[in-house]
């Protein structure tokens, strides 16, 4: 089968966006299939996103491929007579971002015009898909809610999760991150001083914007005098590296606000046998993470963050315990690449 793997990109941001179609692709190739993998630049600028949307929609791929897999907005507008939605989020600025102060336009009469417009446009061509899954029960009821439509969960695994080990638990409670303000790491930083632990924090990641988030951070740690506990890695670090610091980590954390999904740094925390630190309002990370059993499940508040981590770092009995239901539970929801090639060409 002739199979086109369509998606929008942010130049030069890498992320859980673009893996979720590399690996897929990889995937479908060792399944038989001609896979062409076809990425598209969106830059969702009030000002420039309804051209942008527009030149999505004249361009029609029916000649071209038996079948067209879309995943990041605005893709799924690409018109094609067989075409099924991984859906991984909305143009989240306009939907369940709205009500918060990442909304990219004011709230009056012209802003709404525009949120009304994109829900219309959206909701016409979401409504063309032969099928579509999502990335998370999150996503699936954003779906339901803003856009009367149902879909069906599908989890993405990741690629070569095998190569992920735990070498026993040492103090670093370790986050691979984008360094962005709504993935929050200045709520780890915080909790840490709430902790009554020598526990550490190690945070990997760089900002796609412009630095001042990462320099805020570093500022926060020093005024907290936390200095010697927080390991700031200011860069992509690699896979190698990833799974060297997981490997070793107390525990992985990941506290975004209202995340998509349950985020590839849970599910590498999962595969590397580490409890996973999250909070109750960070979306999609809840559906992989039961409270106190793979992980913990805190309110977003730095006391009740360290508290955990000060009982993660007391008790490296349960913390293994919890490491290895994580990897269970990973298990148990049939998070595998088999299943999702069978879903999505079934």
């Amino acid at each position: 089968m002739k199979i086109a793997l369509c998606s929008s990109f942010v130049p030069f941001v890498d992320g859980g966006g673009r893996f979720i179609v590399e690996w897929l692709q990889r995937k479908l190739i060792e399944h038989g299939h001609e896979v062409e993998r076809i990425y598209l630049p969106f830059v969702d600028h009030p000002q420039d996103m309804f051209a942008q949307m527009v030149a999505y929609r004249l361009i029609d791929l029916t000649e071209s491929c038996d079948r067209l897999i879309a995943f990041r907005p605005p893709s799924y507008m690409l018109r094609h007579p067989c075409k099924i939605l991984w859906f991984i989020h909305h143009f989240r600025l306009y939907y369940d971002l709205w009500d918060t102060e990442y909304r990219p336009v004011p709230d009056s009469v012209a802003g709404r015009a525009i949120r009304d417009t994109v829900f219309a446009a959206d909701t016409a061509t979401l409504s063309e898909a032969r099928h579509i899954f999502t990335n998370s029960r999150t996503v699936s009821d954003r779906l339901r809610h803003f856009n009367g439509i149902d879909s069906e969960v599908l989890y993405p695994p990741l690629q070569d999760a095998d190569r992920f080990r735990s070498d026993g638990y040492g103090d670093e409670i370790v986050c691979v991150s984008r360094v962005e303000h709504h993935k929050r790491q200045h709520l780890l930083i915080e909790a840490l001083r709430h902790t009554r632990t020598p526990v550490k924090l190690r945070l990997c990641g760089m900002s796609c914007s412009p630095p001042t988030y990462s320099e805020e951070l570093k500022a926060l740690a020093s005024r907290l005098g936390l200095d010697g506990r927080v390991i700031f890695e200011q860069r992509w670090i690699s896979e190698e590296e990833k799974v060297e610091r997981l490997a070793s980590a107390l525990a992985a954390a990941y506290v975004p606000f209202d995340e998509d999904s349950y985020g590839y740094p849970s599910l590498e925390g999962s595969h590397a046998r580490k409890a996973i630190l999250t909070t109750t309002d960070s979306g999609g990370v809840t559906e992989l993470v039961v409270d106190s059993v793979n992980g913990y499940v805190c309110a977003p508040h730095p006391q009740a963050l360290g508290e955990a981590m000060d009982r993660l770092f007391l008790d490296r009995s349960r913390a293994s315990m919890m490491g290895e239901a994580a990897y269970q539970r990973v298990l148990d929801l049939g998070i595998t690449w088999d299943k999702v090639v069978q879903k999505l060409l079934a």
